[in-house]
């Protein structure tokens, strides 16, 4: 995919060529879309356009596509996202901690928009990421009995549709051929756990049971809490730590 950064940094000359070049290579794209409402209010002024209006003009969006955020586009934008089969990626902690606002997946999946869920970098818990979407649907609709399925659903439907769709196989299912990826947690639920009751045990017990092993690809990563991977932990942090500085001493 193309990551282009956002609308108000993008030239035309910029999308252009972008665009060519992914239609060339049969590559999508990524890009924030409509976080803060200084990304439409500048769109207008310079481009006479709204972001998603100006993204699709210059043939941007489309099935292959990432739209980040989201979070001030009006309807007729979100008809076009729909239109074009364009995945959403909904980030909340990051919207909340810029302060931006609250994209509404609600409203995204009435309209039957693709939506997964990411976090911007904000955190690499995507169990805690699923939490923080529900309540802010709750805050953004002020109604605590709206978007419970509309929250969870992302993470655990959509992000393995989106990924299956780039990746050319199966995840998010136990199946002969689809990627052998497995999360096993420690998890003794206290009332009835079945299929009706599942969604309310993942995001009020699930999400905050310890992880006892991963395995990736068919190959067991971590055991017991364990990593069984041959990596120091404590080494590359401190790898980590000196690079940091020194890409801050070059900024």
């Amino acid at each position: 995919m193309f990551g282009l950064h956002a609308s108000f940094t993008l030239t035309d000359r910029t999308l252009e060529r972008a665009a060519a070049e992914g239609r060339a290579l049969g590559a999508g794209f990524h890009v924030h879309v409509a976080e803060a409402e200084s990304d439409q209010a500048y769109g207008v002024q310079h481009f006479g356009r709204r972001v998603v209006e100006r993204l699709h003009k210059y043939g941007v969006l489309g099935p292959d596509s990432i739209a980040a955020h989201c979070v001030h586009v009006n309807d007729h934008e979100l008809d076009i996202l729909k239109q074009t089969d364009t995945t959403v990626v909904h980030n909340p902690q990051s919207n909340m901690n810029n302060a931006v606002g609250i994209a509404d997946i609600v409203k995204m999946a009435a309209k039957g928009i693709r939506v997964g869920l990411g976090t911007d970098a904000m955190t690499v818990n995507m169990r805690e990421e699923t939490r923080v979407a529900l309540w802010a649907q709750h805050l953004l609709h002020r109604n605590p009995s709206v978007g419970f399925v509309e929250a969870l659903s992302p993470l655990l439907f959509g992000n393995a549709r989106i990924a299956s769709r780039h990746w050319g196989f199966a995840l998010g299912e136990l199946s002969e051929g689809a990627a052998a990826d497995i999360v096993l947690l420690d998890y003794f639920p206290p009332t009835q756990l079945d299929e009706t009751t599942m969604l309310g045990h993942f995001c009020f017990g699930i999400t905050q049971a310890p992880v006892d092993t991963t395995i990736a690809g068919g190959r067991v990563l971590l055991e017991g809490r364990k990593l069984r991977v041959n990596i120091d932990e404590q080494e590359i942090a401190a790898k980590a730590s000196a690079y940091a500085k020194k890409l801050w001493e070059r900024f």
